[in-house]
């Protein structure tokens, strides 16, 4: 027992730059997305400071809007879906179309899909 309390220790005095290095070994050498854990770890140092420094985010179809088609092929242009993918993808919103993309791309995305016609949110 004691060997977990002084893990939980280590954990919770982690950086936001160690999170994400501990988040990349468990997805990439244990196939464990670790997605809530840069959540926890960061209210412990501050929520106002993590907000700050968000690097990545997702982009979610709320609906493809009257234009559904022209939303199917912009999905699969930017994603690289099969159509038959693209499709369920937009059939399924809300959904998240790309995640963990940087600010700018995320920008890019949801203007590309808004000029399809599709409601977009970037998170």
């Amino acid at each position: 027992m004691a060997d977990v309390k002084a893990l939980a220790e280590q954990l919770v005095g982690l950086t936001v730059k160690e999170v994400q290095e501990l988040a990349d070994v468990l997805k990439n050498e244990y196939g464990i997305e670790p997605a809530a854990a840069a959540v926890v770890v960061s209210d412990g140092g501050g929520g106002a400071a993590a907000a700050e420094e968000k690097t990545a985010f997702n982009v979610v179809l709320k609906s493809a809007g009257a234009s559904k088609l022209n939303v199917v092929k912009v999905v699969k242009d930017l994603t690289g879906l099969g159509l038959k993918e693209a499709k369920e993808l937009v059939d399924g919103a809300p959904k998240s179309v790309k995640e963990g993309v940087s600010k700018a791309e995320a920008e890019d995305l949801k203007a590309k899909l808004t000029e399809a016609g599709a409601d977009v949110e970037i998170q």
